[in-house]
């Protein structure tokens, strides 16, 4: 479970890093 909820933490982190670096691409 520890893992599981781990794993989502990060996976909504890498989505939200994700969506800021592309719009730091775009205002760039």
């Amino acid at each position: 479970m520890r893992d599981a909820k781990g794993t989502q933490i990060a996976d909504g982190t890498n989505e939200i890093q994700r969506i800021i670096v592309f719009r730091y691409l775009l205002l760039s």
